[in-house]
Order: structure tokens, then sequence, then C-alpha cells
């Protein structure tokens, strides 16, 4: 059988770093680790043909190869997935979707079209979908009824099949579920509470196929929370830094963990041996008030400003998503997280408004309530740029007056390279590397950073009228702290994306404000205060 893998295009967010893999020629910062993951469960016989739509289209001739399209997306990807099943239909293949989106809303009208759904994790569910083909039976829906594989039956991820030239990251996984319960988040209901790991082997397994293929570049663990089984975490980091030893330290790693990794000095400490040197932290907001409504308590019991002050201390760089809009917000909850940001010096400071995603305790409650709005298409969950889908407890311009106002104030460009200037100076030093590992030189040895560089380098240091504060800092960097130098080249090279990013924000905030429809489904739930005047636009902010 002649089977298309196809992944549809993500939008423009905040993460999707275009302007800087432009730079550096790259097409797409990560591959689609769930669809080469199925690749692996598909039988050995078929003939499979892997097309990520973030690097290029489906050709028409592909499409008449096909007896098969599998597709996979997330929540963000709905538009072009709808697009993709349809393009399959025109050609008369037969389609299955599966993937996050697809489970969360096996209704949605996006999936229309699709012939058979692929629900839940694909260990339990693929097999399932193989035998109905067996049977003959041209449609379905296969699900796992609440039933969670063991993922040490994961197969090894077909790497083989990408493009590893148009990514800037590979992704791994090592761990499936979260062991905390905040309202609004969909991971624990598709992955559970309970963290389930692979074995060591098998992860050591996965970083020697992509070892093999040549692979030099970051890996990102995309685990929800990878400290979540902390003592399977223990198990696994000294196995794979002497990998990384005997190896000479191909990989550097970025993941996503809880804040409660501040009180782990060992397991930050092996994670920075290891060669860990980014991670992802939840940390919402600096309320404690809007932490205890969305049930986010592990993020109340200490200092939030202590544990990123700890963690970048030990080595690992903090990387932080916040929200607006939880109910009983207070106003100014936009200007206190820029304070707490500006005060710890994150630089890469992830800022949205909260969406209710399909089927979370929040989605539930407010539906409950009546306060969801209908997805009519205004509304996209997943997209940081979108607002509230249900009716807030304080005006909706206001949460989005002052998403502006912070996001323009974040990444304006004094205020961005002040604020790496000052978290690199806070930054704990990595451990001495081999020549071939980590540091400024393997940074600079990977394809297309050089390059990228150069560009940067003429940009920030030459056009803009902050080049003597970039030329100083850089100095002071390069002098005083010359082992984070390449950390440091990489958080410059990112205010490339927030500098398009940030207008970006402006402009769509303002003109889903700008729609009387909008303003209408936005009113306040009855515990609110009145409508505000509409938002101003803050370009000049």
């Amino acid at each position: 059988m002649n089977v298309l893998l196809v992944y549809p295009r993500f939008p423009k967010t905040f993460w999707s770093f275009d302007a800087v893999l432009e730079m550096v020629g790259r097409k797409v910062l990560m591959p689609p680790l769930g669809l080469i993951t199925v690749a692996a469960l598909l039988p050995a016989s078929w003939n499979l043909k892997l097309i990520d739509s973030n690097i290029r289209e489906t050709t028409d001739a592909e499409w008449d190869w096909a007896d098969l399209a599998i597709f996979s997306g997330m929540l963000v990807q709905k538009r072009d997935l709808a697009r993709l099943i349809a393009a399959a239909k025109q050609h008369g293949v037969p389609v299955a979707v599966g993937g996050p989106f697809a489970t969360s809303t096996p209704e949605a009208p996006e999936l229309t079209g699709a012939d058979y759904l692929i629900l839940d994790e694909g260990e339990i569910t693929i097999p399932a979908f193989l035998a109905a083909l067996e049977r003959g039976e041209a449609n379905g829906v296969f699900g796992a009824q609440g039933e969670k594989p063991d993922v040490t039956s994961s197969p090894l991820p077909r790497f083989d099949l990408l493009d590893l030239e148009a990514y800037d990251m590979m992704a791994v996984q090592y761990s499936r579920g979260c062991p905390y319960q905040c309202e609004f988040c969909d991971i624990i209901v598709l992955y559970g509470r309970k963290p389930r790991t692979k074995t060591p082997d098998q992860l050591l397994a996965e970083l020697e196929a992509l070892y093999d293929l040549g692979w030099r570049r970051d890996i990102m663990l995309v685990d929800d929370n990878f400290i979540g089984n902390k003592r399977n975490v223990k198990i696994l980091l000294p196995r794979l830094l002497a990998w990384q030893r005997e190896k000479g330290y191909p990989f550097s790693f970025t993941t996503e963990a809880s804040v409660d990794l501040a009180a782990d000095a060992d397991l930050m400490d092996l994670m920075v041996a290891c060669g860990f040197r980014r991670v992802f932290l939840g940390i919402e907001t600096p309320d404690d008030s809007s932490l205890l409504v969305a049930h986010k308590l592990q993020n109340t019991r200490s200092s939030l400003e202590l544990a990123v002050e700890t963690i970048t201390a030990r080595g690992l760089q903090v990387m932080a998503g916040f929200i607006l809009g939880f109910d009983g917000e207070k106003a100014g909850a936009g200007q206190r997280i820029v304070e707490f940001v500006t005060s710890t010096a994150i630089p890469v400071a992830m800022l949205g408004v909260l969406q209710a995603l399909p089927n979370t305790a929040l989605w539930h409650r407010l539906e409950r309530e009546g306060r969801l709005l209908d997805g009519d298409g205004r509304f996209d969950e997943g997209v940081q740029t979108n607002l509230v889908n249900f009716r807030p407890t304080r005006p909706m311009p206001e949460i989005a007056e002052e998403f502006i106002a912070a996001f323009s104030q974040l990444y304006e460009p004094r205020n961005y390279l002040e604020r790496v200037y000052a978290y690199c100076c806070r930054l704990g030093d990595p451990p001495p590397r081999p020549a071939t590992g980590h540091g400024l030189r393997a940074y600079v040895r990977q394809s297309g950073v050089l390059r990228g560089l150069l560009v940067m380098l003429w940009r920030q240091g030459v056009l803009r009228d902050t080049r003597w504060r970039f030329w100083r800092h850089l100095a002071s960097i390069a002098l005083q702290h010359p082992r984070r130098l390449d950390q440091y080249l990489w958080m410059l090279m990112l205010d490339e994306h927030f500098l398009v990013y940030r207008s970006v924000v402006i402009d769509q905030v303002t003109a889903q404000l700008q729609s009387r429809q909008a303003r209408q489904a936005w009113s306040p739930a009855p515990e609110a205060a009145q409508d505000q005047p509409l938002a101003t636009s803050l370009r000049g902010a």
C-alpha cells in the first residue's frame, strides 16, 4: 500500500520563529514527531512518504500515487487540516486522521470528510485501525476508551523519513502525562495524570538513531513535564550523561518542566551535566489568586521569582509562559507580568490570553455556567493572539489592551536587549565540554548559523539605533562570560522574530476588538464590571 503521511501548516505564532529560521536557512522549528511514530507502527511492507506542509505542498502526482492519506495535527493546525482533507478527497484518496485535535474534538466540522478517525494514543488504536482495513471496512472511529498504553511499547520513530536539513531542532519524547491538575490544561485530558516514561534504553536508541543519521543540533524533549516522574528521570540521566560523554556531547537539550524543578539541586545539576540548556516553565501569572482559581497550586507553594533565579543560577535558561484573562483577575495583571519578567529578566516570555481548550476542566465549567462562545470561526483556540472564547469576568477590551501593552513593552527592542544582557549575567556557566561538544565553536559550526549570525550582526550592530548598546553588551558577555556567549547570541537572534511578531500581536488583537460581533459575544459574565470603551491601538507603545 502507498501511504502519504501529511502534516498540516502552522499559523504564525510566538513559537514559529520565522525570521530566525529564514536567517539560518531552515524551514520549520521542529518535525512532526507524532506522524513519524505512527509510521513506525504501520506495516513494514507499506510504502511511506512523509510531507510536512510547513516545508512544501503535496503534489498532484503524490496524491495520485497514494492509496491512503494519514493526517495528524494539533488544535492550531485545524484550518489547514480541513484544507488537506478536502484536497485528498478531491483526488479520491481515503483519509485517516489522528492526533491531539481529532482526539479532543472528533465531532469538529474540520474533520468532515475523514473516513477514519484514529483517536487517543496510536500504540493502542493503530492496530485496531489496521485490523479494520484488513477486514475491508471503508470507515470507522478507533478509540482507546480511556486506556493508556505503556510507552515502553512505543516504537523507534521513523526519523529516516524526515528532511533533517529543514528543521532547526529535533523532537524526541521520553514521557507522557503530568501529575498536576491545572484547570485550563488539555495534557491531562489527552495523556492522563500518571506520567508514563520510556526506558533509558529506548531513549538512547532514539538518540543513537539520530546520531547515525548525522544530526548534531538541538533536541527538544517534548514532554509536557519532563520531571513529572522524578524517580525515572533520575535513573535516565546518568545513562544519558555516559552516552553524551562517549559521543563527545553531540546534542544539547531543551524541555518543559514544572517549577518544583527549582527545589531539586541534584536534578538540575544532572540535567546541566547531560547537556540540557533550556527549560520552559508554565508560570502563567505572578498573581496567587489567579493561580488558585486555575488550580495551578504547585506555583503557589514557594516564590516563583526565587524559582526562576535558582534554575537560572544552575545554568538552565528559563523560558516561560504567561496568561491573561483568568476568572476574578484584577486590572493591571498585564503590567504585573511585565514587572515579574523584568525583575527575573526572563528573555523568552510567551504571553497569551486564556482560552478554554476542548474537554478541559475549564471548558466543562464554563459550559455549565453558560459562558462558552459558539465555535463560529472567530476564535481559534491555541493561537496566542486570539482572545478568549468565553465570556470573561472583566471587560474583554481591558484584557486585550493589557495584552497589547504588555507584549509591546516586553519586546520593545531596548527592553529586550537589556533583559537578555541582564539574564546572561545571571545565568550559570555550562560545564566545560570537549571541542566537539557545546559552546560557541560548536554553535557556529552548525549549518546556517554563521550566516544567521552575520545577518543579525549587520541588522542589530549597524542598522538599528540600538547598535551601541548592542556592541557594548556583546563585548561585556564575550569578555566576562565567554562560556555563555552561544546562549547570548541565540537569544539576540530571537529578537528578529519578536520584532515582527510584536506587530502581528498588535494587528490581530486590534482587529478582533474592532469586530462589533465579537464585542457583543464578549459581554462580561454577570459578576463582571460593565464593558469599557473600545481599546485603542497601541502601535506606538
